[in-house]
Parts: C-alpha cells; sequence; structure tokens
C-alpha cells in the first residue's frame, strides 16, 4: 500500500507540474524508494571514491579534455571495424536520431564533468596505465553493480562521484533536456552490454532500461 500510495503521488505531481519537472519528481521518488537509493535512471548508487585515473584514461583515449570524443573514445578501445558494426547494430535498434543522441550527450557528459570537477577544485590525475581493450574492460567492470548488472549511473558514479554525477545530469536536463539524458543511459547501458559480451564477460547481465 505504501508504494501505490507514493506511486500515485507522483504520478499526480508529474501530471500537475508537467514535463519539465518530469526529472526532479522521479529522483524524488527514487530518493524515497523503501529499498533504499537508486540512480535516477535505475541500479545502483556508487558512494565511494571515484577512479579519476580511470576516468582521466578514458579522456584521453578521447582526445583530450579540450576536444574529447566519445566515438574516438570507442574507436581507441576497440578498434573501427567493431564500432561501426556496433554503431550499425544500435542504429538498427533505437533509429539514427537516438544513437545521435547518445553520442553527442556523452560528449555533452564528459564536457559537464570537466567543468564540474574543475569548479570543485578536483584536479584530474594522471590517467591510469590502460588503453585499448584493457581500458574497456575496466569501464565495464566498474559500471557492473553488485546484481551483476551494467548500469551507466554505476558508471558514472564511480567515474566522477554520486554528487558530481548527480550535478552532470542536472546540467544536461537543465541545457538540453531530460529525455536525451535518459536516452544517453538507456543506450550507454546496450552497449557496454554488447562490449562485455564481445569481450567474453558473459557474467554481466543487461539493465532493464535498454
Amino acid at each position: 500500500m505504501k508504494n501505490t500510495k507514493l506511486y500515485l503521488a507522483i504520478m499526480m505531481a508529474v501530471f500537475t507540474a508537467g514535463p519539465i519537472w518530469a526529472a526532479d519528481v522521479e529522483r524524488t521518488a527514487h530518493a524515497q524508494h523503501e529499498q533504499g537509493v537508486v540512480n535516477m535512471f535505475g541500479g545502483a548508487v556508487y558512494t565511494g571514491e571515484p577512479a579519476l585515473a580511470v576516468t582521466a584514461a578514458l579522456i584521453k583515449a578521447g582526445g583530450g579534455a579540450e576536444h574529447f570524443s566519445f566515438a574516438s573514445a570507442l574507436v581507441a578501445m576497440l578498434g573501427e571495424e567493431t564500432v561501426n558494426s556496433e554503431v550499425a547494430k544500435l542504429t538498427k535498434q533505437y533509429g539514427e536520431d537516438e544513437v545521435n543522441t547518445f553520442i553527442s550527450g556523452m560528449d555533452a557528459a564528459i564536457g559537464y564533468a570537466i567543468n564540474r570537477v574543475t569548479d570543485a577544485g578536483i584536479t584530474l590525475p594522471e590517467p591510469a596505465d590502460l588503453t585499448g581493450v584493457a581500458l574497456a574492460k575496466t569501464l565495464v567492470e566498474a559500471g557492473t553493480a553488485p546484481d551483476g548488472v551494467f548500469w551507466s549511473g554505476y558508471l558514472f558514479d564511480k567515474a566522477l562521484s554520486n554528487k558530481i554525477h548527480n550535478q552532470v545530469m542536472a546540467d544536461i536536463n537543465a541545457n538540453i533536456s531530460y529525455e536525451d539524458d535518459k536516452i544517453t543511459h538507456k543506450i550507454l547501458n546496450q552497449a557496454m552490454y554488447d562490449v562485455a559480451q564481445a569481450l567474453a564477460m558473459t557474467d554481466v547481465k543487461l539493465a532493464d532500461l535498454h
């Protein structure tokens, strides 16, 4: 009964306030969930220290902080042929518009993250000695929650910290859109699951949001 009442209250808030407030309502709902806090778009929350050296390695793979490209980072990790095959698969699954939203959304997320880290007075360490497939495997492992499911939010928590991850999502929701943020999380869940399977990390499970 408690969950039913909470759900009805949330839905009333959404329909009354309109879609612009959907992200705030969903965030509040998650925070109040009796089973514990989960990320806005699903999955466990990680509140430990972020793996900033791994984040720095990802940024380096994508061309550096000033010219970061998630597509370039993928090619650096997996090779152009594999990436082209995966993009074709995702495009067939989600459509070109959503895949473009995903790629640009990842670029935006890294850009906002760098700004937030800088504003917080945090200096990224030297990149971890991770390149190619080793970096890809590390990212899959970082985003795999205790339930064995890869969740984008769990990866972002580990890459940035839960606090900065939430700040970055707020930036995206305010300056781009909540829907684009959700699409980015959704397709990253699927893409990293696909990467896990291709790298024989077959114990990794696919998130509900995909």
